[in-house]
């Protein structure tokens, strides 16, 4: 499809879309809309963020409902606040020619008392935080009985959070014709599981590979050591100016030290985690999307449901504890067919997850070497060459003070009054970066594109035990378990990989007998290890 006219959307639903400058659809547009538009299958759409899931969905849920019928007729499940009233927002944009259609919002945090009462006056289409529809429907306040689609936007996200009982809960509530619609990053387990047991026959909708990155984001990784990650942090925005990013922490306590650092070193930068009110978070966010703030530090709890468009970078201080919570990291730039960068911050010990990513995403990383002093100097210094080029000299405000300067500056020759204004502006960074130390870690791969899985040194080898996925093993706990049969220097270990009853990993060639004989001597949850050279 190349315009919206072929949906048989009507003339209001156009008219209010072209002034929100919808032109093209997008791939999940053009996939999803025709089937909620003419057909009554359930549907399962596995598509990234900011694809414009919200417009497959929500366009074809406008034109569906009643007007002269207030009851709810819609209801569209989501895991957060932010999230939910972003998704009221654009519903509310799309029914702009259509005033009788009433969209609420509900969610924690705000008063139930006047969402009651927004209730009983009537509302067709309905966008919850699972939470709190279960508040209204244990109250009574909710009645479901007339709802003829259900939407669980960012499934995987919603369950993640913990949010399976009660989404189970709701869906008991929904009556036996409901049409259910998923829609969904990733398609891990949990989700998989709800659509085989509330969806008839799902129509399986999926935009690109099953579970893999966006097309338009490149993924790139930086290997230092743990204790310089904030300096790589610093080089990497230094070098990449007018960076406009979301840094993800692990933890609240990570997050407010990595924000507290970025902001004593005077970068625009503020911290967005769980400790804060709610008006706290708002005056963040505000700031964030006027670009008062082009850091924002954020810890993936805090970060869900956010729609921020146009940042050019994601950056994974630390990566989040399972791999694929990195989709959704990532997914938060390139959106709307722009491109981004996703980039990975690793210590030595943590290589082994790239490979886990990349089989995920289904997208290979590039291994990047952090900028030394000299290459961020020089970036630097372009910005601000580029910056006076585009000084207007038209300003007239300027002209009146131009013979005092001219005199002040009559015994000085052109070149060195240039020098004195680019060291005025640029002395810091100069001083700064001054032998500024070799941050990087591991071997440039050859080319500096493919990543290497060889040192100059070792060539690594593969080690097989026997346990696996079924003794409870995983890719951290196995580290622990050759962290302790090997009592000194690290060793690197290479890729992982864990199925039910095995696991294999890679190790340096000249270590691996004497750790396999090692880890022979241990066991793991009271199961006796047995290792071996891999066939």
């Amino acid at each position: 499809m190349t315009d919206f006219t072929h949906f048989g959307l009507e003339l209001a639903l156009l008219r209010a879309i072209k002034e929100l400058g919808f032109e093209k659809p997008t791939p999940v547009q053009s996939k999803v809309l025709p089937l909620l538009m003419k057909g009554t299958e359930d549907v399962v759409a596995l598509a990234q963020t900011g694809t414009g899931k919200t417009a497959a969905y929500g366009l074809p849920l406008v034109q569906l409902t009643d007007p002269a019928n207030p009851a709810t007729q819609a209801l569209i499940l989501c895991p957060t606040r932010e999230l939910c009233l972003q998704i009221t927002k654009d519903l509310n944009g799309f029914a702009k020619y259509i005033p009788e259609i009433r969209i609420l919002a509900v969610y924690g945090g705000a008063s139930i008392s006047e969402q009651i009462r927004v209730l009983k006056r009537g509302a067709q289409i309905v966008v919850a935080t699972p939470g709190r529809m279960n508040d209204l429907l244990r109250r009574k306040s909710a009645k479901l009985d007339a709802v003829a689609s259900i939407v669980l936007d960012e499934a995987d996200e919603m369950l993640n959070m913990g949010f399976q009982e009660d989404v189970e809960t709701i869906l008991k509530e929904m009556p036996e014709t409901v049409r259910k619609l998923m829609f969904s990053a990733t398609m891990p387990r949990q989700v998989a599981a709800i659509a085989g047991k509330y969806m008839h026959e799902p129509e399986e909708i999926t935009i690109g590979q099953r579970n893999s990155g966006s097309e338009n984001i490149s993924h790139e990784y930086y290997m230092v050591h743990a204790k310089d990650r904030y300096l790589a942090l610093k080089r990497i925005v230094d070098f990449n100016r007018n960076m406009y990013a979301i840094i993800f922490c692990r933890t609240r306590a990570d997050t407010q030290e990595v924000a507290a650092k970025l902001m004593a070193d005077g970068y625009p930068a503020d911290a967005l985690h769980g400790d804060l009110t709610q008006d706290q978070r708002d005056r963040v966010m505000k700031k964030f999307r006027n670009r008062a703030i082009q850091l924002l530090v954020a810890t993936d709890v805090a970060a869900r449901g956010l729609d921020v468009t146009d940042l050019t970078h994601v950056i994974n201080y630390e990566l989040p504890d399972e791999a694929r919570g990195y989709t959704h990291r990532s997914g938060r730039t390139g959106r709307a067919g722009k491109e981004g960068v996703s980039i990975v911050i690793v210590n030595l010990r943590e290589e082994y997850k790239i490979g886990y990513i990349e089989r995920l995403i289904k997208q290979k990383f590039v291994h990047k070497q952090i900028p030394s002093g000299q290459e961020v100097c020089v970036s630097q210094l372009r910005g601000l060459i580029e910056r006076l080029q585009q000084v207007d000299l038209r300003d007239a405000a300027i002209k009146p003070f131009m013979p005092i300067v001219a005199e002040a500056l009559a015994a000085m020759p052109p070149d060195e009054v240039v020098k004195r204004c680019i060291l005025l502006e640029f002395n810091r960074f100069l001083s700064y970066y001054k032998d500024a130390p070799d941050l990087n870690q591991g071997q440039r791969p050859a080319g500096g594109h493919e990543r290497s899985r060889t040192r100059t040194d070792h060539t690594l080898v593969k080690l097989e035990i026997n346990l696996g996925a079924r003794n409870g093993l995983t890719p951290a706990e196995l580290i622990g378990v050759i962290n302790r049969a090997t009592p000194g220097p690290q060793l690197r270990i290479g890729r992982i990989q864990i199925t039910e009853h095995i696991s294999q990993f890679e190790v340096a060639g000249e270590a691996a007998r004497d750790l396999a004989h090692a880890m022979s001597q241990a066991s793991y949850n009271n199961r006796k290890i047995t290792a071996r050279l891999a066939r």
